[in-house]
C-alpha cells in the first residue's frame, strides 16, 4: 500500500472513530440530573429562612369551591352571542376542525341546559375533598382521598399519585377515583388507596408561575414535594399526556419515593429508540404479539396522524400567550379548541362524523364540567405555557430521555391514542418494565372513556409489583 493508501486509511479510522465516538455519546446513558428541591416559583422573594418557610406554609386548607352568581349569569350572556359562526364547507365533518353547525348545539346546551344546573354540577365537584397548600411558593390544589383503618382491614393499602395533562383536569379522574378508593364497590377487590390528584401548577385551581423554567421536571419536584408534604415517602403514580412525562419524571428522579410508576401513554423519545422504532417496522413479528400489529405499524399512518394533530402543539410551544390572549373570555372558541381534542384524539375516524362522535365516549355534562374548570379559573393560557417550558434550551439540557428509570414500570396501550412504543424501545428508558399491555377500545382520554379499564390494567400492574419486588401495603 502506498503512502497515498495509509493516509487514506487512517483518515477512514480516524473518522470511523469520530462518528462511533459521537453517536455512542448520543445514545449514552446519563446519570440523573439534581435538581433544587427548593426552587421558588412564586411571585415574592425567596424566604431566607426555607425551614421557617415550611413550617409555616405546611397547612392544608379546605376548600369548597363556589361562583357567585353573577359570573355565571356573564358566562351565558357571552354564550348568547355567537351569531357570527362562520358555516362548515359543504359535506365537511371535523376534518376542518369543529364543525361549527354541532358548536353552535353544544353552545346552546351549555347555556339553557346546563349552566341553569350549575349548582348541581358544582355539589358533584366537590363531592371529593379539596384542598390547597403553599408549595416552593404557588398555591397548589389537589384532591385527597384518605381510607380509615376500618376500611384497611384485609385489603393490600398504599398511595396514588394521580396525574392529569392537557386539555383535562382532575376531573379526568372522578370514576377512577371511586374505583380506587371505594373497595366495597367490589366485594371481591382486595385493593384500596389513599388517593391525591393534584391540578398541576397553572391548571384549574393550582397558580402558575410568573417566572420562566417551570416545565415538567421542575413539577416533577412539586408533586413530589407535595407527596411528601402530605406525609407519603413511597407511593404509585398513574398518569397520561403530561401526567405520563412528569410521573416518568418524578419516577427517574426520586426512584426512593416511588412504589411503581404506570401510564396509558408511555414514550421514549431518545435517538436510540426512535431509530429502533423505524427498523421494527421491517421485522415487526419480532417486536410486537400477533393481533396488535396495528397499534404501531405502519409508521407512515402515525407519522401523518401527527401531522394533522400537532398544529395546536407548535402554537403552544412557541407561542403560548398569543392562543392564550385568544381563547381568555371566549367561550365558544374556548369550547370549540378544548373538546375538538377529545373528539379527534378519542378516534381519529370520529374526524367524520358531523357531531365528532363526542357523546359516543363521554357524557356532555362530564366535558362541559372540565371546560369550566378552564374557563372560570382563566387557567388556558397558564396551563398552555408548560408546552415552551418543555421545549426551553434549559429544559432539553436535562437530556431525561436518556437517564435510566429503574423502578418498576407499566405500560398500558389504548389503540386510538395519539402515538405508540414498543416495548423494545421502552426498555431503553424504563429497564424495569414488568406490565406491558394493549387495549383496542379506548384513546388519550382513557381515565375518563374507559375507567374500569384502566382501573384494573393498573390493579394488575399493583399485583405484578407486589409479586417480583416483594413490597408490602403501607
Amino acid at each position: 500500500m502506498g503512502v497515498t493508501g495509509k493516509i487514506l486509511v487512517l483518515i477512514l479510522a480516524i473518522g470511523g472513530g469520530l462518528v462511533y465516538k459521537n453517536v455512542t455519546q448520543l445514545w449514552a446513558d446519563l446519570p440523573a440530573p439534581k435538581l433544587d428541591p427548593q426552587e421558588w416559583w412564586g411571585d415574592d422573594a425567596q424566604p431566607k429562612d426555607y425551614e421557617a418557610y415550611l413550617k409555616n406554609s405546611s397547612e392544608v386548607i379546605g376548600n369548597r369551591l363556589s361562583y357567585p352568581d353573577k359570573t355565571i349569569a356573564d358566562l351565558k350572556e357571552r354564550l348568547n352571542r355567537t351569531l357570527r359562526l362562520t358555516p362548515p364547507l359543504e359535506g365537511v365533518a371535523f376534518e376542518y376542525g369543529f364543525n361549527t353547525d354541532y358548536l353552535k348545539e353544544i353552545v346552546e346546551y351549555w347555556r339553557d341546559d346546563y349552566l341553569p344546573r350549575w349548582r348541581e354540577r358544582e355539589v358533584f365537584l366537590w363531592q371529593f375533598n379539596h384542598f390547597t397548600t403553599d408549595i416552593q411558593g404557588l398555591r397548589t390544589h389537589f384532591l385527597h382521598l384518605m381510607v380509615y383503618d376500618d376500611n384497611k382491614v384485609g385489603k393490600q393499602h398504599y398511595p396514588v399519585l394521580l396525574l392529569h395533562g392537557w386539555p383535562g383536569s382532575v376531573r379526568e379522574f372522578y370514576d377512577l377515583i371511586h374505583l380506587l378508593h371505594q373497595s366495597n364497590l367490589d366485594k371481591n377487590n382486595k385493593y384500596i388507596f389513599n388517593v391525591v390528584v393534584p391540578s398541576l401548577p397553572g391548571y384549574g385551581w393550582s397558580e402558575g408561575t410568573s417566572r420562566k423554567g417551570l416545565g415538567p421536571a421542575q413539577v416533577a419536584v412539586m408533586m413530589r414535594n407535595l407527596m411528601l408534604r402530605l406525609g407519603y415517602d413511597k407511593f404509585f403514580i398513574q398518569g397520561g399526556d403530561w401526567g405520563s412525562v412528569i410521573g416518568s419524571n418524578i419516577a427517574t428522579l426520586y426512584p426512593e419515593n416511588v412504589l411503581g410508576y404506570h401510564s396509558n401513554m408511555c414514550n421514549n423519545m431518545s435517538p436510540k429508540s426512535l431509530a429502533k422504532g423505524l427498523l421494527a417496522e421491517f421485522w415487526p413479528s419480532l417486536f410486537v404479539p400477533s393481533g396488535f400489529e396495528d397499534f404501531f405499524f405502519p409508521k407512515s399512518n402515525e407519522l401523518k396522524y401527527l401531522m394533522e394533530e400537532s398544529g395546536y402543539f407548535h402554537i403552544q410551544a412557541t407561542k403560548p400567550d398569543t392562543i392564550g390572549a385568544a381563547l381568555t373570555d371566549n367561550p365558544v372558541g374556548l369550547a370549540a379548541y378544548i373538546l375538538e381534542k377529545f373528539s379527534t384524539w378519542t378516534n381519529p375516524s370520529y374526524r367524520s362524523l358531523p357531531d365528532g362522535g363526542l357523546t359516543k365516549r363521554y357524557k356532555m355534562d362530564a366535558l362541559l364540567d372540565n371546560l369550566m374548570i378552564y374557563y372560570l379559573t382563566n387557567s388556558i393560557t397558564t396551563s398552555q405555557r408548560l408546552y415552551a417550558e418543555q421545549y426551553a434550551q434549559a429544559q432539553r439540557d436535562l437530556h431525561l430521555e436518556r437517564v435510566p428509570t429503574r423502578v418498576p414500570t407499566g405500560c398500558a396501550r389504548f389503540k386510538s391514542d395519539i402515538m405508540q412504543f414498543l416495548d423494545v424501545q421502552l426498555k431503553d428508558k424504563y429497564t424495569n418494565l414488568v406490565h406491558s399491555t394493549y387495549h383496542k377500545q379506548g384513546g388519550h382520554f382513557a381515565a375518563l372513556e374507559v375507567p374500569k379499564v384502566l382501573y384494573k390494567d393498573f390493579i394488575d400492574f399493583v399485583k405484578t409489583v407486589e409479586r417480583k419486588f416483594k413490597i408490602k401495603t403501607l
